[in-house]
């Protein structure tokens, strides 16, 4: 296998045709050695982000040893791929008893999450064998949390609200043999205040419950670096969370968890795109709303963008809009992406920062959608983890820690 140096090599040596999605695993195993070392707690893998064999083997390397499935197909995947001495966590809080009862008896999956009195009962009807219900379950209760502080809501689906999550605490301890809570603050929460008032209201439910709790998951939600959205540092995340965990009126040996997926595989991937017409400040590329460039096209999401194989010197730049490969006025992005003014058809650009969300929602739509997948050895366009950001912005509502 070929590891090329940047994107401006693969460019220059390959004169794709077609999209192509650059890996870069030295970043991937970055993120998730600082988040094994730096997060006091457990750090599980949410597959979703990014659901790629290759990432998956990168994580573990890196010291990953628990994965956020969300379906039996990612359950089926992260087995098969790493084995069995890793630990699978079905959070999703709606399934189906099929895939329960399969993950359960034939993938060592103890750990579920709910959110409702009627999925417990289907997981212990699930996890029955001969009449005899399962003793080893690792139930996880999800309480509703406001998303306010996040880029991107995860407050409307899931979630038990709190005036009812007591009752269903007191039901999940009577089935399970470890009872967790966990909650979700939305994707790409830029402070870590989100998280204080996520852990505020585990602690009101809890207290309200009176039953005794093994394990807190803070979830996702831990966010990288685009145009525009500068975090504060991911150390201050965790600090924050630290304090207020080990403030909780839980068990003596209660673990603490979290479940990144953005921030464990962003930077693992960019993409290569070709120019193939400018009219005016839009250029038509050959990826899009329906392929890596779904985020950008969808919800406005401003990944950073660079020309390559093109003139070492841009002067002036000019924010363009792009259009992607399909027939659909819908394959559209509006950006800004600031690039050089001159961008003509033929030129190649690279967009950054997408290995979350990115690679792992290309289609076929309208036949678009393959494209090689090379290793490069560079540097993503932001990082999180190399240590050379210059002052980040600080939150308003939480002080610095450091």
């Amino acid at each position: 296998m070929s590891i090329y140096p940047d994107a401006t090599a693969v460019a220059r040596a390959l004169s794709p045709d077609e999209p192509v999605i650059l890996n870069r695993p030295h970043a991937a195993r970055r993120a998730a050695q600082f988040f094994v070392q730096k997060f006091p707690g457990k750090v599980l893998y949410a597959v979703k982000a990014n659901p790629s064999p290759d990432l998956l083997r990168v994580l573990n390397d890196g010291g990953v040893t628990h994965y956020d499935v969300a379906s039996i197909a990612e359950v089926r995947l992260v087995r098969s791929t790493l084995g069995p001495d890793v630990t699978l966590c079905f959070m999703h809080p709606v399934k189906t008893e099929r895939a329960i009862a399969e993950a359960y008896f034939d993938h060592g999956c103890k750990t579920f999450s709910l959110d409702s009195h009627d999925e417990l009962d289907k997981i212990v009807r699930a996890t029955t064998r001969d009449g005899v219900e399962a003793k080893d379950l690792r139930l996880c209760v999800r309480l509703r949390v406001s998303s306010e502080y996040s880029e991107l809501s995860l407050a409307a689906k899931f979630g038990v609200d709190l005036i009812d999550a007591p009752g269903l605490l007191q039901a999940v301890r009577q089935k399970a043999d470890w009872l967790g809570v966990c909650f979700h603050v939305g994707s790409q929460a830029m402070t870590p205040f989100a998280y204080v008032q996520g852990l505020e209201r585990v602690r009101a439910a809890i207290a309200e419950a009176s039953v005794v709790i093994d394990m807190i998951d803070v979830g996702g939600g831990f966010p990288s670096v685009y145009p525009g959205m500068e975090p504060p540092p991911l150390e201050d995340y965790f600090q924050v969370i630290h304090r207020h965990f080990y403030e909780l009126p839980i068990a003596y040996n209660a673990e603490l968890w979290c479940e990144p997926g953005r921030a464990l595989c962003a930077e693992y991937n960019s993409m290569i795109v070709r120019v193939e017409k400018r009219r005016e400040n839009e250029l038509f590329i050959n990826d899009g709303a329906y392929g890596a460039l779904f985020d950008a096209a969808h919800i406005g999401w401003r990944f950073p963008v660079r020309r390559v194989a093109g003139p070492e010197n841009d002067a002036e730049t000019a924010d363009f809009a792009f259009y992607g490969p399909t027939c659909d006025d819908a394959d559209y992005m509006e950006g800004p992406f600031p690039l050089p003014a001159d961008m003509r058809a033929g030129d190649y650009i690279e967009v950054g920062m997408l290995g979350a969300y990115g690679a792992a929602m290309r289609t076929g739509f309208n036949g678009f959608g393959d494209g090689p997948v090379e290793t490069v050895s560079d540097e993503p366009m932001s990082s999180l983890y190399r240590g050379d950001r210059a002052d980040p912005r600080v939150s308003d509502n939480v002080i610095s820690l450091r």
